[in-house]
C-alpha cells in the first residue's frame, strides 16, 4: 500500500516559519516564559535549580496526578503522558490496530489519525460533520459507518476544522453506536477549554471502559512548545500504551514536566487568558470575512479557528499558495481535511499581526478581483 503523506504538517512545517504572517495555526500565541511564570505564580529559581537529567518516561506522578484531576474517577494510573497529542493519538493506533482493521472517522478532522490507519494497512470510513446541519452527525450515517467489526473509531471533540461542539444526542448517538460494535472510542479532546462561551466541552472519558480520551497543553493552553500530551485510559490499557511509549521518544524533559504541572495548577488562569484572545480577535476575524462578502461559515464554539467556504476561482490549494507567494501569510486549505473549496482560518495571533494577516490576504483577494 502507498504511503500516506500528512499533507497539513508537510505544509505547515514547510512554511510556517518563513512567512511573515502565520494563519494557519488553530491555537491562541504563546505567552513568553516570564508571563508563563507569573500565570502559574511560580518562582524563577526553582525553575533554574532544575537539573537536565531523564525524567520518568511516562510524566512524573506529579503531572500524572495534576492531568488526572481533570477527569473524575481518574488517578495517575490511568494516564500516559506524552510529547503532545499527536504522539499520543500515534500510540494509541499503534497499540490497537492491525492490518485489515476497520476505523470510522468523524469527518472533516484533523488527518492524523486517518493517515495513521491507512498507513497501518487499516481501511478507513467517515460518517461527516455537515455544515447544513449546523455541522451535526446524521444519525443514520453514523450507524452505517460504524460497523459490526469496526475497531477504532475517532471523534475530535471540539472538532478541527469547524470549531464545532457535538451536541449531546450526537454524542450520545455515537456512543451508543460505539457500544453495539464493541469498538474503542478515540476522543481527541485538544481543544477542549477553548470554547468562546466558557462552558468546558464535557470529556468522553468516564463514557466506557473502551474510551481513550487524548488532550495536550497545545491548544486551549496555549503552550505548544511544551510538547506535552496525554491519554487518559483504564490502568490495563495504560500498561500496554506504556509498552509502545517505550518504543518511541522516550518521555518529556524535566523542564517540561516542572513547566507543564505547574500550568496545570493554574488552569483557570490559562484558560482565561486564552477565552480573552478569543473574545478580543474573532470580532474582527468576522468583520474581515463579512466585509469581503466571498465567504460563508459558522462562528465555531471553540478553538481559534474559523472553516470558512469562499466562492474563488482558483482551487483552494493554488489559492493559497498564490497568498504564500504573494502576500507571504499561511492559510490551510480545507483540501488537507478532504474539504476543497474551504479555507481554515486562525485567529488566535497577536492583535496587530491578526489584523495586518488579514489586511494583506484582503488587499490580494481585491487586486485578484476576488
Amino acid at each position: 500500500m502507498p504511503f500516506v503523506p500528512f499533507d497539513l504538517e508537510r505544509w505547515q512545517s514547510a512554511w510556517e516559519n518563513r512567512v511573515r504572517i502565520n494563519l494557519s495555526e488553530s491555537g491562541v500565541h504563546a505567552p513568553p516564559l516570564a508571563e508563563l511564570l507569573a500565570l502559574t505564580d511560580r518562582d524563577p529559581a526553582d525553575l533554574l535549580a532544575l537539573t537536565q537529567g531523564y525524567s520518568q518516561s511516562e510524566g512524573t506522578e506529579r503531572l500524572r496526578t495534576a492531568i488526572a484531576a481533570q477527569y473524575p474517577g481518574a488517578t495517575a494510573d490511568h494516564v500516559t503522558v506524552t510529547i503532545g497529542s499527536a504522539e499520543a493519538n500515534f500510540i494509541a493506533c499503534w497499540s490497537l490496530l492491525s492490518p485489515g482493521d476497520h476505523v470510522a472517522v468523524l469527518a472533516p478532522t484533523y488527518m492524523q489519525v486517518p493517515g495513521l490507519a491507512r498507513n497501518l494497512g487499516c481501511t478507513v470510513s467517515e460518517f461527516s460533520l455537515h455544515a447544513e446541519c449546523e455541522w451535526e452527525p446524521e444519525p443514520a450515517e453514523i450507524v452505517r459507518a460504524i460497523r459490526p467489526g469496526t475497531k477504532l473509531v475517532l471523534v475530535t471533540n471540539p472538532n478541527n476544522p469547524t470549531g464545532k461542539v457535538l451536541s449531546v444526542p450526537a454524542r450520545e448517538a455515537i456512543l451508543a453506536r460505539v457500544r453495539a460494535v464493541g469498538a474503542w472510542l478515540l476522543a481527541d479532546e485538544v481543544y477542549q477549554g477553548a470554547e468562546r462561551s466558557g462552558i468546558t466541552t464535557p470529556s468522553f472519558w468516564g463514557a466506557d471502559e473502551r474510551v481513550i480520551a487524548v488532550n495536550g497543553l497545545s491548544k486551549a493552553w496555549g503552550l505548544p512548545g511544551l510538547r506535552i500530551g496525554w491519554m487518559v485510559s483504564t490502568p490495563a490499557l495504560r500498561e500496554k500504551l506504556v509498552h509502545r511509549h517505550d518504543y518511541t521518544v522516550i518521555g518529556p524533559g524535566p523542564t517540561q514536566d516542572w513547566l507543564a504541572t505547574a500550568a496545570l495548577g493554574a488552569r483557570d488562569a490559562i484558560l482565561a487568558r486564552t477565552r480573552g484572545i478569543l473574545s478580543a480577535n474573532y470580532p474582527v476575524m468576522e468583520a474581515w470575512l463579512s466585509a469581503r462578502g466571498r465567504f460563508t461559515w459558522r462562528a465555531p464554539d471553540c478553538g481559534a479557528i474559523v472553516f470558512a467556504k469562499v466562492e474563488h476561482p482558483l482551487p483552494t490549494l493554488d489559492l493559497v499558495e498564490q497568498i504564500r507567494r504573494d502576500a507571504d501569510v499561511l492559510l490551510v486549505p480545507g483540501d488537507h481535511f478532504g474539504m476543497p473549496g474551504w479555507l481554515r482560518l486562525g485567529y488566535g495571533n497577536r492583535p496587530a499581526e491578526l489584523t495586518e494577516g488579514l489586511g494583506l490576504v484582503g488587499a490580494w483577494l481585491d487586486r485578484k478581483g476576488a
